[in-house]
């Protein structure tokens, strides 16, 4: 069975972007080429659980920095300015959680498999 988690490395791609043009914050995207090594995990339900775990931490992370930056942002920048801050940090927040909390469970678990836990 193929981990699907591999094709995340794809938005990678999108860091090209910022190469070829003067948008330099798509280089930010070359970060998900990490998940590239995913293919290499044999998903078990440890890990299907910890991901499970981490996807909904970032979801969270996502909905309530969405929340606070638009509030936040929403006399000084209006409407479309704030919600566009706001989703954008939002979804910051949430790829840093969840790429944050897999790591740490990904750790964890082989802190534990070596007995030095």
């Amino acid at each position: 069975m193929k981990n699907k988690y591999g094709y995340l490395g794809f938005l990678s791609l999108l860091g090209l972007v910022g190469l070829f043009t003067e948008e330099r914050s798509f280089l930010a995207f070359f970060a998900f080429a990490v998940d590239f090594s995913y293919f290499r995990v044999q998903p078990d339900e440890f890990f299907l659980a910890y991901m499970d775990r981490s996807a909904a931490r970032g979801f969270f992370a996502l909905m309530f920095t969405t929340l606070a930056v638009t509030l936040c942002c929403l006399p000084a920048q209006g409407p479309s300015g704030a919600l566009l801050r706001g989703v954008t940090l939002g979804w910051a927040a949430a790829v840093a959680v969840h790429a944050l909390s897999a790591a740490w469970y990904h750790f964890r678990e082989n802190w534990g498999a070596s007995g030095d836990a």
